[in-house]
C-alpha cells in the first residue's frame, strides 16, 4: 500500500481566494493594469513546470488537452463509463487540481512527489475513454506513453526533490552532484553574475567538465544588454572545467511575459510602475539581473500603490543548492483597512529594532521605512501561495535602498482557518483558544516576521574596492568579545556563502524576531490587542510555533537526513531550542489517542513565556544574527544544523514522533484564483466554485486564446532537455 504522504485526500480543502470586491472597486484604467499584469504572471508560472520535474509539462498538457474537450462535469459520464467509481473520478480530479495548484507533481511546501491515488489501469481508461483520445488517439497515448511511468513511479529518488542521489531537480542535469553547484557558483561569483535566473547543465568532453549555465530569456542570440559592460555570453576557462553561459531558455514563455507588461505598461499610474515594467521587460527579454534589479528599485519606489505586483525568479527554496530562484508573478489590490495597522507597525519601526537582542553595530545603519500592506490577491503565479512576502531577495538592496512588505489578507482568511475536530496535538483546554485566536496571533507573528525579521540586520561587506561598510577596529562579536574576523567579500551574497541552509536559516531567524517582539506590548496595541486579550495573542502566538515544530517533522526524511521545507525546518529547531530552555517551558509526550492509535501531547507553560522563553529566544537569536551579519557559514552550520538534527536519543525520540505526525497530518490547502479577461472595453472577472472541479475550470480557461500553441512549445522545452535528467 502506498504511503499517504504521496497522494492528496479526496477531502483536501479547497478554498477560492475571493478578490471580487476588491477588483469591482478599481477603476477601469486600474482593472486593464492588474490583467495584463495576471496574463504575464500566468505564462511566466508555467516556467514552474519546467522547474519542477521532467514529466510535470507532460503531465499538464495531457490534462489540459483532455480537460479542454471535457470539462469536469462532462468527463464524469466518461469516468463511470469507463468503470471508475465517483471515489475514483473524485482522486482523479483531485489529483489534476494538485498538479495545476503546484505547477508540478511535487508538494510546493514540502517538495514530495504526490500521484494519482487511483489505479494506474483506471486512470489509463478514463484516458483512453476521453473526448481527446477518441479525436486524437496517437497524440494522447504518445504524452501518456512519455509521462504515464514517472506519474506513478516512487522509486527513491523520484520521492522527492534535491540533487544528485538525494532526489530530482531540473535546476541542474541529472549528471550533477553538490561538487558541481559549489564550483558552479565559485564561476559565477568571479563573474560577477547572478545564480537566480539560472540552470546548469553538465557534459564531459575528453575528460574535462564542460558546463552550460543557461540564462532565462526571451533572445537566444548573444548581444549586449544596454548597461552592462559587456554580455556575459561567452565561453570562459575556470579552473580545470569550461562554462558556457548561453541565453533563451524558457525563450517561447519568456516572450510572452514581456509582451503582456509591454501592454500593462500603457495603463501604469506613474512613472515608476512605467519604468519598472521597461526595466523588467529588459530582464525578461535579455536574462539580465541586473536589469530586475533595476526594475525592483523602481518597484520599491512606487509607494502605495492601489494595485501592487511583482514578477520574476524569486524564492530559491527549491534550488536544492539554495541559490536559483523559481519563475513567480503576484497581483492584488491593496486592502486599505488592515494596510493601515501595518504602516503604524513600519511607523514603530525604530523604536522596537533597538528591542533586538544583538548590539548596534549589527543592525543597518538606517531603517529604510518600506511600503508594508495588506493585500487581496487577484493572481498568484507559481507553485504555491505564502501568507506575506518580504522582497527583493537582493541583498545589496535590501541593505541599503529598502525593500516591501505585504501580506496577503485573503490568504490568510481561509488558509488557516481549522476545525476542532482535525486540531492535532493540543490539549482539550487549548483547542478553544487555539481555534479563536489563531488567525489574529498568526497576523501578528506574519507582521513582525516580515518587517522586523527579514528587514533586520546588518551584513558586513568588503566591496570589490576594498573599502568595509563598518569599522574593523571597533565591532566585536557579542558571544566571544572579540574583534569580527570575517565578512562579505565582493559579490558574495547571504544566499551564495550559507547556500544550502540560508533560505531556512533565514526563516528561523525572521520567526524568532516574531515571537521575541510579539511580547512588546506596544506591538500588539497596534494590531488592537490589549490586556488580557493580548496575553491570549502572545500565548497563542506561541503555542501555535511549538505546534508548528512538531507537524514540521513531516517535511524531514530520514533515509538522506534531509528536510524538505524551509519554514517546517525552521519551526523544529525552534521548538528545539524551546525545549532545551526546560524549567516545565515546554512538555511533548507521546501518549495513545482516542481511537487507540499513537499521539502526541505537546502543552506550553504561559507563566514562562516572558521568562524562561524570552530568555532562550534571545541568546539564540542573537547567535544566528551574529553568524550572519559576519559571514560565518561554518558556525552557523555547526549551530543550525545541530538544533535541525531529528534525534532518537535524549529525552525525545523525534523519529518516532515523525511516525505519529505522518499518521495524523492533515493535506495543505488549494487554492482556486479567478481568472480576467476582456470583452470589448471592459475587464470582467471569472470566479469559480471552491472544489477540485473548480480549480481544474480556472486552469482550462487561463489560456483562452492560445492553449495550444503553449502546450505545443512546453512540449518542445521539456523534450529539448530529456536527455539531461538520465
Amino acid at each position: 500500500m502506498v504511503d499517504s504522504q504521496y497522494y492528496l485526500p479526496n477531502d483536501i480543502g479547497i478554498s477560492a481566494l475571493d478578490c471580487g470586491e476588491a477588483f469591482r472597486l478599481l477603476s477601469p484604467k486600474e482593472q486593464l493594469y492588474a490583467h495584463y499584469l495576471s496574463r504575464a504572471a500566468w505564462y511566466g508560472g508555467l516556467v514552474v513546470l519546467l522547474q519542477t520535474s521532467p514529466e510535470s509539462p507532460t503531465i499538464y498538457v495531457l490534462l489540459q488537452k483532455i480537460f479542454r474537450k471535457q470539462p469536469p462535469a462532462q468527463l464524469e459520464a466518461v469516468a463511470t463509463a469507463a468503470e471508475l467509481s465517483s471515489e475514483e473520478y473524485q482522486a482523479f480530479l483531485v489529483y489534476a487540481a494538485g498538479l495545476y495548484a503546484n505547477m508540478g507533481n511535487y508538494k510546493s511546501f514540502g517538495d514530495t512527489k504526490f500521484i494519482p491515488n487511483l489505479p494506474k489501469e483506471k486512470f489509463k481508461a478514463l484516458v483512453w475513454e476521453s473526448q481527446a483520445y477518441k479525436e486524437n488517439p496517437g497524440e494522447i497515448e504518445t504524452l501518456w506513453n512519455s509521462c504515464s511511468h514517472f506519474l506513478y513511479s516512487l522509486e527513491d529518488k523520484q520521492k522527492q526533490l534535491g540533487l544528485g542521489d538525494k532526489g530530482i531537480t531540473t535546476y541542474f542535469s541529472g549528471n550533477c552532484c553538490l561538487e558541481d553547484a559549489e564550483l558552479a557558483q565559485k564561476f559565477l561569483d568571479s563573474k560577477n553574475l547572478s545564480a537566480y535566473n539560472t540552470r546548469l547543465f553538465k557534459k564531459e568532453s575528453d575528460g574535462k567538465r564542460c558546463y552550460e549555465v543557461r540564462l532565462a530569456s526571451a533572445v537566444k542570440k548573444d548581444c549586449t544588454v544596454e548597461g552592462e559592460a559587456d554580455t556575459p555570453c561567452s565561453m570562459f576557462d575556470f579552473e580545470d572545467a569550461s562554462f558556457s553561459v548561453q541565453r533563451g531558455d524558457y525563450a517561447f514563455l519568456m516572450e510572452k511575459v514581456s509582451q503582456n507588461l509591454e501592454k500593462a505598461k500603457a495603463y501604469a499610474a506613474n512613472e515608476n510602475q512605467a519604468k519598472m515594467l521597461e526595466e523588467y521587460i529588459r530582464s525578461f527579454t535579455y536574462g539580465s539581473v541586473d536589469a530586475h534589479k533595476e526594475g525592483s528599485r523602481f518597484w520599491i519606489k512606487d509607494k502605495g500603490p492601489i494595485v501592487e505586483s511583482y514578477i520574476g525568479f524569486i524564492e530559491s527554496y527549491r534550488d536544492p543548492f539554495g541559490s536559483r530562484g523559481e519563475f513567480e508573478g503576484f497581483v492584488a489590490v491593496v486592502n486599505k483597512a488592515m494596510s493601515a495597522r501595518f504602516a503604524q507597525l513600519v511607523s514603530s519601526a525604530e523604536v522596537l529594532l533597538p528591542e533586538l537582542p544583538w548590539p548596534t553595530a549589527f543592525e543597518k545603519d538606517r531603517f529604510l521605512k518600506p511600503d508594508f500592506t495588506s493585500l487581496d490577491v487577484l493572481t498568484f503565479a507559481g507553485s504555491g501561495i505564502p501568507a506575506g512576502i518580504n522582497i527583493p531577495n537582493y541583498d545589496d538592496i535590501r541593505q541599503t535602498e529598502g525593500f516591501k512588505n505585504v501580506s496577503l489578507g485573503n490568504v490568510l482568511a481561509v488558509a488557516y482557518a481549522t476545525q476542532k475536530e482535525k486540531l492535532t496535538f493540543l490539549d482539550e483546554k487549548d483547542k478553544d483558544l487555539y481555534i479563536k485566536w489563531k488567525g489574529p496571533s498568526f497576523e501578528v507573528q506574519v507582521g513582525l516576521h516580515e518587517l522586523l525579521g527579514h528587514g533586520s540586520g546588518k551584513l558586513f561587506v568588503q566591496d570589490d574596492k576594498g573599502k568595509f561598510n563598518f569599522d574593523q577596529a571597533e565591532v566585536r562579536n557579542p558571544e566571544t568579545g572579540e574583534l569580527i574576523s570575517s565578512w562579505y567579500k565582493g559579490s558574495e551574497t547571504w544566499d551564495s556563502k550559507f547556500s544550502t541552509i540560508a533560505s531556512s536559516y533565514e526563516e528561523c531567524r525572521a520567526e524568532c524576531v516574531g515571537l521575541y517582539l510579539c511580547l512588546n506590548k506596544q506591538v500588539l496595541s497596534i494590531f488592537g490587542h490589549e490586556g488580557e486579550e493580548a496575553e491570549e495573542v502572545i500565548y497563542v502566538n506561541w503555542l501555535n510555533m511549538v505546534r508548528a515544530g512538531l507537524l514540521g517533522l513531516e517535511f524531514y526524511t530520514p533515509e538522506s537526513k534531509s528536510w524538505r521545507q524551509a519554514h517546517m525546518q525552521a519551526r523544529f529547531v525552534i521548538l528545539r531550542v524551546l525545549l532545551e530552555a526546560g524549567e516545565g517551558l515546554v512538555t511533548l509526550s507521546e501518549i495513545t489517542g482516542a481511537d487507540g492509535r499513537p499521539d502526541a501531547l505537546i502543552t506550553l507553560d504561559r507563566g514562562k513565556i516572558h521568562t524562561v522563553g524570552k530568555s532562550a529566544i534571545q541568546k539564540f537569536l542573537c547567535k544566528l544574527q551574529v553568524h550572519k551579519s559576519t559571514a560565518d557559514v561554518e558556525g552557523g552550520r555547526a549551530l543550525y544544523e545541530g538544533y535541525s538534527a531529528v534525534t532518537t536519543d535524549g529525552s525525545h525520540n523525534f523519529l518516532q514522533f515523525r511516525e505519529t505526525v505522518l499518521l495524523r497530518k492533515e493535506a495543505r490547502k488549494m487554492f482556486v484564483q479567478a481568472n480576467t479577461l476582456i470583452k470589448g472595453e471592459a475587464v470582467e472577472l471569472e470566479e469559480y466554485e471552491s472544489s477540485a472541479a473548480g480549480l481544474v475550470q480556472s486552469f482550462i480557461q487561463r489560456f483562452p486564446e492560445d492553449a495550444e500553441e503553449v502546450e505545443a512549445q512546453l512540449l518542445e522545452l521539456a523534450s529539448r532537455d530529456a536527455t539531461c535528467w538520465c
